[in-house]
């Protein structure tokens, strides 16, 4: 912003340049993917028998693998089972999506 001072007039021009950013683009380039279980299907009595008993299959079939090779290999190995059984039976958790409010007539 910046003012300039004239002879004959009692006020002073004024001018300023004017950006616009639209947070919309800068809130899309920040989001990363992040993956939820949906925890209000779990509280459900048929959901969490369903969750136990793959996770029971799971670890006897590590247990059969024998694989105590790495430390690291192994948690991975439980931590992907993990993963696998809760995504079998409680399932992600979907976001809403949001109504955009720029759209192509705003534009």
């Amino acid at each position: 912003m910046r003012s300039f001072r004239g002879y004959d007039c009692d006020y002073y021009l004024v001018v300023a340049k004017v950006r616009e950013r639209l947070a919309v683009n800068k809130q899309k380039s920040q989001k990363f993917v992040v993956e939820r279980f949906n925890l209000r299907q779990a509280r459900e009595l048929e959901v969490r028998k369903q969750y136990q008993i793959k996770m029971s299959n799971r670890y006897a079939a590590l247990e059969n693998l024998n694989d105590s090779k790495s430390m690291c290999r192994a948690w991975e190995n439980i931590k992907g089972n993990n993963r696998i059984s809760a995504k079998e039976s409680i399932g992600l958790y979907e976001l809403r999506q949001h109504k955009r409010c720029f759209d192509e007539e705003f534009l």
